[in-house]
């Protein structure tokens, strides 16, 4: 079986910018946000069972689902979140672990899985390492808030909803500050990357650096 290990941060944090670079390696990614946009695609069983728990207005007018309406619904409020988890996430991991298998059978020893809340659902030691990468709360806010044209205090609420960001890295394995430049952050992940690689075993000469 290939080792999986997990990458994680807060949104805005950086770990899509982490996660491609290590794509841009070698290494295979598999993204739980990715994964949870499938389990919920229009007309699927889980997405019918949230428009039950949550009201048809959490449907567009095409059947899919809107995803602002939901995350209004339940970013400020922990039971509607449970709720949710309920339904998307024994089916998320099931997919996870086939893509997990489908990796092994094709040869990778190594792969990462970047999960947003990762330790909020108890995955940490199930995914050791952990990487983390961080930044300042403000510079994740400014970085939503460009990205989404969103509302700050919806961005705000998800801030809230994640378990802050120095404790998602007092309890990992390897941090990544992205607090600064890009290159840095790259410079960073390259080291965590070779890290993880040696205390699982494997040649880290197997994802080499790309010019």
């Amino acid at each position: 079986m290939a080792r999986v290990f997990g990458l994680t941060g807060g949104i805005g944090s950086g770990k899509t910018l982490v996660g491609a670079h290590f794509r841009a390696r070698g290494l295979p990614v598999v993204d739980a946000d990715v994964l949870s946009r499938q389990v919920v695609a229009r007309g699927s069983e889980a997405l019918g069972e949230i428009s039950a728990a949550f009201g048809p207005d959490v449907l567009l007018p095409d059947g899919s689902l809107n995803r602002p309406r939901l995350a209004d619904l339940v970013f400020g409020d922990p039971q509607a979140r449970r709720r949710l988890a309920e339904i998307t996430h024994g089916r998320v991991r099931a997919l996870a672990r086939a893509e997990f298998d489908r990796l092994t059978d094709a040869g990778h020893p190594l792969c990462c899985y970047e999960v947003p809340l990762l330790f909020e659902n108890d995955l940490a030691e199930w995914l050791r390492p952990v990487v983390v990468v961080s930044a300042p709360e403000a510079a994740c806010l400014s970085r939503v808030l460009a990205r989404d044209q969103s509302d700050e205090d919806r961005v705000r609420a998800r801030l809230r909803a994640q378990l802050p960001l120095d404790e998602k890295a007092r309890r990992a394995d390897h941090v990544i500050d992205n607090g600064g430049s890009i290159a840095a952050t790259l410079v960073r992940a390259d080291e965590v990357l070779t890290a993880v690689c040696v205390s699982l075993g494997i040649d880290p000469a197997r994802y080499p650096e790309r010019a």
